[in-house]
């Protein structure tokens, strides 16, 4: 479960980034993806108008090869969608990642300079993760005021410390 939500933190705490970036290329891959298997190219109108005869031995391997393509631009185009939701989920507030992070995850000390966050976990690794300003990674209270020369309390997933939140419940009222 653990990898899951690493994976899902990203679009979380990217969310601005994600929903133009998903959005975008969601048009493009929704093309791609539905287009028809029997669609012609304009060399075979040429050729079908000349009476120039087709070549038949590419045409299964091409069939096949679209086939693949499209599978893979529909998983691309699922991934991108979810992405899009996660996103937009974390600039609208919705703690789509952060209470199972907080939940499930080992606390650390940490300091905060500028736009990014920095901590180390229990085998002793250093880690500085950025701390957008549109999807903040705090929890439980998410509009919380974090100073930048106060020291902070994260909690990380043990397996992936990517996947941070800020424990406000730590903060100084």
């Amino acid at each position: 479960m653990d990898t899951i939500i690493w994976l899902a933190n990203f679009p979380v705490t990217h969310g601005y980034a994600m929903v133009f970036i998903a959005g975008f290329s969601l048009m493009g891959l929704f093309a791609q993806s539905f287009r028809s298997i029997g669609r012609r190219s304009q060399l075979s109108v040429i050729r079908e108008r000349e009476g120039l005869p087709e070549p038949d031995a590419a045409g299964s391997g091409r069939r096949v090869f679209a086939h693949i393509q499209r599978t893979f631009f529909r998983i691309l185009t699922a991934v991108l969608a979810t992405s899009l939701v996660l996103g937009i989920l974390s600039l609208i507030g919705v703690p789509a990642t952060s209470a199972y992070i907080f939940e499930n995850g080992q606390p650390a000390v940490a300091t905060r300079e500028g736009d990014f966050v920095t901590f180390t976990t229990a085998t002793g690794e250093t880690y500085t993760l950025p701390d957008d300003f549109f999807t903040p990674s705090m929890y439980p209270d998410r509009d919380a005021y974090v100073p930048s020369d106060a020291e902070l309390v994260v909690r990380y997933l043990p397996s992936h410390p990517q996947a941070y939140v800020i424990d406000t419940s730590h903060l100084a009222d």
